[in-house]
């Protein structure tokens, strides 16, 4: 039985791409676009975001075609690149999902009458109030603050995306925390449960 990838001028077109051929290249993307946006909406479960990941895998086999070496077939190859780029969205998109539920507990978590009036109003006075204090912490602190409590980033990540010592890092979270807690805990002592005493 013969592989049928070996049949169709796939490697061929590789093998020219590879030698810097941008038509073959063109070619070799529009024969693979069909299955890469198949697998990444398989992988997505949504035609933007199978959209997006399709894009972002074209870009990466441009920018490491060449490390393709041939060693298994270059659609299992670029299965591979496609599932990498769909788990870095699901990683991105994990990542903001838990700075925006961080920043609504943050924002909401104050216990409120049952009146759904009231409550909006409350809700609203601490979130302005938040962004308020969280807009007069000095810059650092208000990046780091914003990376790890808001975005979901741990410390070490921040650390090394803004290339500084992971203690320093953890040491401007806890200022910017202790900032926020005592201006909240000044303005309404009632905000001590929610922030921890």
């Amino acid at each position: 039985m013969t592989d049928p990838e070996r049949q169709d001028p796939i490697q061929d077109l590789v093998r020219r791409a590879q030698d810097g051929d941008p038509r073959a290249f063109e070619e070799l993307a529009r024969a693979a676009y069909g299955r890469i946006h198949r697998w990444a909406l398989v992988r997505t479960g949504d035609r933007d975001d199978a959209e997006d990941v399709a894009q972002a895998v074209l870009i990466q086999v441009f920018r490491k075609l060449n490390t393709y070496a041939g060693q298994s077939a270059f659609f299992s190859w670029l299965y591979r690149v496609t599932g990498n780029v769909a788990g870095e969205l699901e990683r991105r998109r994990s990542v903001e999902s838990r700075g925006r539920r961080r920043f609504l507990m943050l924002v909401s978590g104050v216990r409120t009458p049952e009146s759904s009036i009231v409550a909006d109003i409350e809700k609203r006075e601490m979130r302005d109030l938040v962004r308020a204090f969280f807009e007069e912490l000095p810059p650092r602190q208000r990046e780091i603050f914003d990376l790890v409590d808001l975005q979901g980033f741990t410390p070490a990540e921040v650390a090394d995306m803004l290339n500084m010592n992971p203690n320093t890092v953890r040491a401007n979270l806890l200022k910017a925390r202790r900032v926020l807690r005592r201006r909240m805990l000044a303005r309404d002592p009632s905000y001590a449960e929610e922030f921890g005493r």
